[in-house]
């Protein structure tokens, strides 16, 4: 039954139910009505669906992979709403470091969003990076609404011009309103019009936008650019999701954002669903409405982008693929007068980070880095500070060894934030390192490696530089920072330092935490990310240097044990996942040993292999002979694999190449074929399939080769019978 939107309608729901509920079932029938919503967010100007940074194009995200579904969506069903929760204007070298630079010039991203037809988009805090008058300039491009009903201007009005809106499909009235974390300030606090700008809680925005429309609507959407659960204020829930939709029972679906995770479920009759970053997924919501516009069912989906086909159309828009060049020029170094490129930013002698002992748990992490250390010593020489502290904002961050390009500094500095200056007793500096070393899980007796509370991004644990210390993961939160050293001595807790830190965790954890009591002495009047190209362009070649001011302390790995080698060789073959969240232990073993042996496609003796497989168009299942070759190194049946015009193939010869790279699906539905191949010099018929270069084979080739070898479960057994 369709809620009455009019508060001061509420004391005649009984009524009207009881009224409708004598009516003659005549007078409710009629034809159902559908209507599918659209969510996106947190798009951060990933138009393309590229990695500037990697120079490389992406395979699961981007606005043009999005255009591509909601093309299909709306061909499928024509009453198609399609709104975004914000976080779209910046986020990529193309958004921060060009085009919101001159707000007043047509914006690629605004200009891709009016293409893909969106009816309304609510604010997301990094619209407010550069300032609400900056905002409102690029966002004034928009042919859509842009939604913020709990920010207002110094006039009483939205900053945006509308706090809600309506739109029609097939006789149904949706209301869309959009509110925004009111933690804003926190953030961006002396921007330009940030402060005079007033934020109120979400969940009393959207009650009174709810009594504005009345019962103008049939539908209410909430469109909100925060998670369920209040990032700040956890008392009163002004940032919290979850706060509007306890206090606004009016609501029929509920946008959520801002934390890039997915979020799919329901309360109720409530249907609530929240996307990754990037535009890696998008929301679907599905109404289904009888003749008299009542809600009758819904359902939502977050709908993965991986291998979706990037629309052309999007990247034909003119700015759009002039914005793309510009980008890959500008990261290259552009080019002169003349035409010519200019030289690089500078140079490296080596790379900065070191390799993952373990494969997805970032080495940059558990231990001290050159990448962290060039960046505090940044921060130290800029501020003139005492201590510095920094993030490894990305795992994967680092720098490559020789020229060093735009998109190299990205990727280890990709905020454009500030450098700040500020006094903190030692008390205060050892509770911000308590607080960053939260990020850990705390460590078991029987663990093989360090693991991460999944709660914290990457963005929130900082390393600092300027003070020695240690971390001891044997401890719970808020007791692990031990020896705490500053010149040579033990810091006292009633010392004063100065810290070098950025605007934003200055913002949000120092003061938005209640870390520190001081407030910021000095800001630099250009970012970071510059102070890090200046650098370079002084001191090129830069040689990687690490000073191995911290350590992590109370944990025993168990490094001499030959299970944890064993184990963690699954975890890099890909047998078993990365143990990011919780960590494995040897009490673990067998299962965990198990588990891999599930997972692998080859067991050879009962040991699991990682070995690529592909399957013919009957569903045959084939190997890869390169793999196979790797998997029986060593064994009494090895055999080297050759190319020579053709596959050659010699038994009891060491397979002296690498092991290929896994691809990241199996081939599947090739035409099976008959390969010519000479074993020991003499030709061999073998059944196989051809895929990416590579030849696949049967397990009858296992047997033409002397391999005695079984498919049990759809795993392929091998038994080697001579050591």
């Amino acid at each position: 039954m369709k809620k009455h939107r009019s508060r001061r309608l509420l004391s005649l729901l009984a009524t009207g139910a009881l009224l409708v509920s004598l009516m003659p079932a005549a007078f409710a029938s009629g034809s159902e009505k559908h209507i599918t919503i659209l969510g996106t967010s947190d798009m951060h100007g990933n138009i393309w669906g590229y990695s500037y940074e990697d120079n490389t194009e992406s395979t699961n995200n981007g606005m043009a992979r999005l255009y591509t579904y909601i093309q299909q969506v709306r061909a499928e069903n024509p009453n198609t709403i399609l709104i975004d929760a914000g976080d779209d204007i910046q986020g990529t070298i193309m958004t921060d470091d060009i085009y919101n630079k001159t707000p007043e010039e047509p914006h690629p991203v605004i200009t891709a969003m009016n293409y893909m037809g969106y009816d309304a988009m609510t604010l997301g805090n990094h619209e407010f990076n550069w300032g609400i008058p900056t905002m409102q300039t690029i966002l004034g491009q928009a042919d859509f609404p842009v939604l913020a009903a709990n920010v207002t201007g110094t006039d009483g009005k939205s900053v945006t011009g509308a706090g809600w809106t309506i739109v029609e499909k097939d006789g149904v009235k949706v209301a869309i309103i959009g509110v925004v974390t009111p933690d804003v300030p926190i953030w961006d606090g002396g921007k330009e019009g940030i402060e005079d700008a007033t934020y109120e809680a979400a969940n009393v925005a959207v009650g009174k936008a709810i009594d504005e429309i009345g019962d103008q609507a049939d539908v209410i959407v909430v469109s909100a650019h925060m998670g369920m659960y209040a990032e700040f204020d956890e008392e009163g829930g002004s940032d919290s999701a979850q706060k509007i939709l306890d206090d606004n029972p009016e609501i029929d679906v509920l946008q959520v954002a801002h934390n890039h995770v997915v979020v799919n479920e329901k309360q109720g009759d409530v249907v609530i669903g929240g996307v990754r970053n990037g535009g890696r997924d998008i929301a679907r919501f599905d109404l289904t409405l009888d003749a008299d516009n009542n809600v009758t069912a819904s359902s939502v989906e977050i709908v993965d982008m991986t291998d979706v086909t990037p629309s052309q159309e999007i990247r034909s828009i003119p700015l759009v693929a002039e914005a793309h060049q510009k980008t890959i020029d500008f990261i290259a170094g552009g080019t002169d007068e003349s035409g010519e490129p200019l030289p690089p930013l500078g140079s490296t002698t080596a790379k900065f980070q070191p390799e993952n002992e373990i494969a997805g748990l970032p080495q940059g992490k558990l231990e001290d880095t050159a990448v962290m250390d060039l960046i505090n010593k940044i921060q130290l020489e800029n501020s003139g500070a005492d201590v510095s502290a920094a993030a490894l904002f990305k795992n994967t961050s680092d720098l490559p060894a020789g020229d060093i390009n735009y998109g190299n500094i990205f990727d280890i500095y990709k905020f454009d934030n500030t450098l700040y200056r500020v006094k903190v007793t030692g008390a205060e500096l050892k509770a911000y390192m308590e607080w960053s070393a939260e990020c850990y899980n705390q460590w078991k007796e029987g663990d093989i490696n360090i693991s991460f509370d999944p709660e914290y991004p990457d963005y929130l644990y900082d390393m600092f530089a300027g003070v020695e210390y240690e971390i001891d993961l044997s401890q719970p939160k808020g007791e692990r920072i031990k020896n705490v050293m500053f010149k040579g001595e033990p810091l006292q807790d009633d010392q004063t330092l100065t810290l070098a830190v950025n605007n934003y965790r200055y913002s949000s954890a120092l003061k938005g935490q209640n870390l520190i009591s001081g407030t910021k002495e000095w800001e630099s009047s250009n970012s970071i990310r510059d102070m890090i190209v200046a650098y370079f362009a002084e001191h090129s070649p830069v040689a990687p240097e690490v000073d191995n001011n911290w350590k992590i302390v109370g944990v025993d790995l168990n490094e001499d044990d030959a299970r944890r080698a064993e184990l963690i060789g699954y975890i890099n073959d890909g047998l078993l996942p990365t143990p990011y969240a919780e960590s494995y232990n040897l009490a673990d073993y067998d299962a965990l040993v198990a588990q891999a042996k599930a997972n692998a496609a080859v067991l050879v003796d009962g040991t699991p292999k990682v070995v690529s497989t592909a399957t013919d168009a009957a569903g045959n299942t084939y190997y890869r002979l390169r793999d196979l070759a790797a998997a029986l190194n060593g064994t009494g049946k090895q055999f080297n694999v050759l190319w020579n015009a053709g596959v050659e193939i010699t038994t009891g010869a060491t397979y002296a190449d690498p092991a290929l790279t896994m691809p990241t699906q199996a081939p599947a539905g090739l035409t099976a074929e008959t390969l010519t191949v000479k074993v020991d010099g003499a030709a061999q018929s073998m059944s196989a399939v051809l895929s990416n270069g590579n030849y696949y084979v049967a397990s009858s080739a296992l047997e033409a080769l002397g391999i005695t070898c079984t498919v049990t479960d759809g795993t392929l057994n091998i038994t080697i019978t001579t050591k």
